[in-house]
């Protein structure tokens, strides 16, 4: 899928400016407890709530703003609604890396819940998307890694924070 069709490489489909200007970030939280990761951060976005959502939610460009990201199937469920089930494949230099996503709870425009699982650690999503005016969003987002199973990865948790952001 890629790129194609959307805003130039290095540019944000949402903004058309560089990346470096794509958002504003608010507030950083990183906690490490009992095996568990929790990440809260959050962007100002220069569109509307209504404009950021539509691409939000449209599968077809997460490729626009998800580093590595290849393709996404449904493998149960109706696309983008509650319950729904896809196989999301990702690559990070030679490696590839496949997630299971389950959407929890779309409630857009306000907010979207979502739980990701891999052989090696699952973790749950939580976006709001809260209206600043009529042409600027906050786009707030918490991750929590709920389980991490192997060695490397929890190693990777606590000394390369930033990769998990991603």
């Amino acid at each position: 899928m890629g790129q194609a069709g959307l805003a130039p490489k290095g540019t944000s489909v949402l903004t058309g400016r560089d990346n470096q200007t794509f958002g504003t970030v608010i507030n950083k939280l990183a906690v490490i407890k009992s095996g568990k990761m929790k990440y809260k951060d959050s962007v100002e976005i220069a569109k509307s709530r209504d404009e950021f959502v539509k691409f939000f939610a449209d599968p077809k460009y997460l490729g626009a703003y998800q580093d590595g990201f290849i393709n996404k199937h449904l493998i149960s469920g109706e696309l983008g609604e509650d319950g729904a089930v896809s196989k999301m494949v990702y690559k990070y230099g030679n490696r590839d890396m496949e997630l299971t996503e389950t959407i929890i709870a779309k409630r857009l425009p306000q907010s979207f819940e979502s739980s990701y699982h891999h052989k090696h650690m699952d973790n749950f999503m939580r976006c709001k998307f809260v209206i600043l005016n009529d042409h600027r969003t906050r786009y707030e987002y918490e991750f929590e890694y709920t389980r991490i199973s192997w060695l490397i990865p929890k190693l990777m948790a606590i000394l390369f924070r930033g990769m998990y952001r991603k």
